[in-house]
């Protein structure tokens, strides 16, 4: 194979050069090319037994609106160019490759640490939710919430249970991830860390270097780990190494109090592990209202699950057999004990081996790569998306930042993301789940607002089910009438929140909702209930109030 590089005359935008890489598709003898409207420059890896330089030239001038007006001397040539480079192998990361192949573009993937798919499908969404159903089955069959019904308890094959898990996260990793990519053209998929050397080029590996017109920096996140005295010295657990141990804990310390940890602890803790959570702040979840806090707080107690809150931690040591941390709780130590510890102590972003110093990105000063709405970077050329972004770090959100991130990039567009309705769920349960704004958030703009609350005691589906954990909470602006906000403790209250996510978006009020026909004995009828309530009592009204 060859390289040559023309000098191009009348590119504008991003368009023209996409119009000139358009006539190569297809075109035999032709590996890859890499056309920059910014550089006026065009570089083709070609079979010379198939096709010359000049017929190359032929084709650009063929088009007749731009022209080749000269051959640049090899020896600035860069070595294996690429329209995109990709750094990160997730969600956002085959988002974009995925919008990539759509358009045409020569792309590098570089992915090292978690196997292709990221995060969500080999450490986080897909084994935890699929371990929370387990530990979900294994507790119904211990418990009724009917006197009629007496259950006789369960037999837990953990090692199996793993094992399952295990085949899962295999599946759907080259379901959804391999194979969706298989087939693709234009993609090239490498393994190894990847490094800036200037703001065109990475070396992987330390050995082999690559050059792009534009990059995405995909890089996701991991476990932000605390400096607690004696932490560094044992052998702890996170989320990426916990979900792999075939042999069931017989006690274990979760470290945090987020979204994270509370699913995990809940789901081993019905397992049969015996769970202690430790927590620094004053109430788990602790960036939402103290309500939604005491109200799960409550119900995972009740299951047997230990919590404390309002740690000061001191120090973690390990025996034998067991794992100790020292803490302090109102002016009192404490001293906690367990077979394992997991630290689920929030997220730090992956930047710290890009080595993003050479390009002078520009990091929050929580080390996130700090994007726009556009998900552009201080580097025209270079975006970023996902976990490694100041942005929400979900999968669904990562991956429509990186179909944004590669649109914005290659066509031109001014597409941009709006997080303002938001939907989120906390798997636990009863599961916790959110849009839009809370009451300290609509205080903070100075937004007038008004709130109802219903328990789900009022609700005549959670009555028929002798199931009342949990509430509804809207938030109105009460000058508009317009939902602002929403927060669900329910079980399967999560999927309650895309409706009240879409009413948020698209400006509903509150007298829309209330006025909206809900089936009776669904979950759902509960946010007209809620509606409704802004101006009545409910224990004044009937089953079926209008």
């Amino acid at each position: 194979m060859e390289f040559t590089e023309f000098k191009i005359k009348g590119m504008t935008c991003d368009h023209c050069a996409q119009t000139i890489t358009k006539k190569f598709e297809g075109k035999d003898g032709i590996v890859s090319n890499n056309v920059s409207h910014q550089s006026g420059n065009g570089i083709f890896e070609f079979d010379p037994g198939k096709i010359s330089k000049e017929e190359i030239a032929e084709i650009i001038n063929s088009t007749g609106h731009y022209k080749v007006v000269g051959e640049i001397p090899k020896n600035n040539i860069g070595s294996k160019p690429f329209d995109l480079i990709i750094i990160g192998g997730g969600s956002a990361a085959f988002s974009a490759a995925i919008k990539a192949e759509s358009l045409g573009l020569s792309t590098l993937m570089v992915n090292e640490g978690l196997n292709f798919g990221g995060t969500c499908v080999n450490v986080g969404c897909v084994p935890s939710k699929n371990l929370i159903r387990a530990g979900e089955a294994a507790h119904h069959a211990r418990h009724s919430n009917f006197t009629g019904i007496k259950p006789k308890g369960v037999d837990i094959d953990f090692t199996q249970i793993i094992k399952d898990k295990k085949k899962l996260v295999a599946t759907l990793q080259e379901k959804k991830y391999i194979d969706v990519v298989s087939d693709f053209q234009n993609l090239k998929m490498v393994t190894g860390w990847a490094e800036f050397v200037d703001d065109k080029t990475i070396i992987v590996g330390g050995k082999e270097k690559y050059t792009a017109l534009k990059f995405l920096i995909a890089t996701g996140s991991t476990t932000q780990i605390p400096n607690i005295k004696g932490l560094s010295d044992i052998d702890y657990l996170t989320n990426v190494s916990l979900f792999d141990l075939e042999k069931q804990a017989e006690s274990m310390i979760v470290l945090g109090g987020g979204y994270i940890a509370l699913e995990i602890a809940q789901a081993y803790q019905r397992l049969g592990t015996k769970v202690t959570l430790l927590q620094r702040s004053a109430h788990v979840l602790s960036s939402q209202s103290e309500d939604i806090a005491e109200e799960l707080t409550s119900h995972l107690r009740k299951e047997g699950l230990t919590i404390h809150t309002g740690l000061r931690f001191i120090e973690i040591k390990k025996d034998i057999n067991k794992i100790s941390v020292l803490a302090e709780q109102n002016g009192e130590e404490k001293l906690f004990e367990a077979e394992k510890i997991l630290i689920a102590t929030g997220i730090k972003p992956n930047t710290q081996r890009l080595k993003l110093e050479n390009i002078g990105l520009q990091l929050t000063p929580k080390g996130e790569v700090q994007v726009n709405e556009k998900m552009e970077t201080n580097l025209s050329h270079i975006f970023a998306a996902g976990d490694v972004t100041n942005t929400p770090p979900f999968v669904y959100t990562a991956a429509n930042e990186g179909n944004i991130a590669i649109a914005n990039a290659f066509e031109g567009e001014e597409k941009k993301v709006d997080y303002s309705s938001l939907p989120w769920v906390v798997f636990t349960d009863p599961q916790i789940a959110g849009a839009g704004l809370d009451e300290a958030q609509a205080e903070a703009q100075n937004i007038p607002f008004d709130v109802s609350k219903l328990e789900l005691k009022n609700i005549p589906r959670a009555i028929a089910a002798n199931d009342t954990r949990g509430f509804i909470k809207l938030i109105r602006n009460t000058k508009s009438d317009k939902l602002i906000g929403a927060r669900v403790v329910a079980p399967e209250g999560g999927e309650l929140i895309q409706q009240l996510s879409m009413a948020i978006k698209y400006g509903i009020t509150i007298k829309d909702l209330a006025e909206c026909l809900y089936p009776y004995l669904t979950l759902g009828e509960g946010i007209k209930l809620t509606a409704i309530t802004f101006g009545k009592d409910v224990s004044k009204l009937s089953c079926c109030a209008v």
